[in-house]
């Protein structure tokens, strides 16, 4: 069974979510956005063994911690090679939008459609999920009900932007029909407000 601890983090209040093997304690660290400090704190409150940071996409709001975490545990960072450019940005982008300063992670490994992630004896697989960004990408646990959308999906019929040179509405909407084939009673965990449910969104998303 997994366990989920989330922390809405830095300016832009990007949830970062500790996803936690609940026998093993083994955890996976999705979009740490920012205050490494903070998550290094809870890592150690809760005794926990952080085993990969992945990045449902490359914005900046998403990966601001991922170089301090790197050092701190000596583990691999993980996206879609489609948003490498949006990693490799990082330091210009927050610089621009926040007036900040940050480190350009090492991108460890590139995370693929159908790459399934293992936390102990729980896993997510992962879903490419183009649109707001080239690489965008979600994470599935079937076994939990589990989906983790980015910026792909939000709480109250809310879509990620699809306004950027590089976005895609087209692949968008065809992301969304993709995981609204799933079970409409998995629990959406998004990268920004609360969670929801399918079902509910894909009501309001069709209305």
């Amino acid at each position: 069974m997994l366990q989920i601890h989330t922390f809405p983090l830095g300016q832009m209040l990007s949830n970062c979510y500790l996803v936690v093997d609940s026998q093993s304690n083994q955890t996976l660290i999705i979009d740490p956005g920012d205050e490494a400090d903070f998550i290094v704190r809870k890592i150690k409150d809760l005794e926990l063994t952080p085993l990969k940071i992945i990045a449902t996409h490359g914005h900046f709001d998403h990966i601001m911690a991922v170089y301090e975490l790197q050092l701190a545990y000596s583990i691999p960072f993980a996206v879609h090679k489609e948003d490498e450019f949006l990693v490799g940005s990082l330091k210009a982008s927050a610089r621009h939008f926040l007036n900040m300063e940050a480190i350009k992670p090492v991108i460890d490994e590139y995370l693929t459609d159908g790459d399934v992630l293992k936390i102990g004896e729980n896993k997510l697989t992962v879903i490419h999920t183009p649109g707001h960004t080239p690489g965008s990408v979600c994470l599935f646990s079937q076994k939990d009900k589990i989906l983790f959308t980015g910026d792909l999906l939000f709480a109250d019929g809310a879509v990620g932007r699809t306004d950027f040179s590089y976005s895609s509405p087209s692949d968008l909407e065809k992301s969304l029909a993709k995981i609204f084939q799933l079970d409409p009673q998995i629990s959406i965990y998004p990268g920004h407000g609360t969670t929801s449910i399918i079902q509910r969104e894909q009501a309001l998303h069709t209305l």
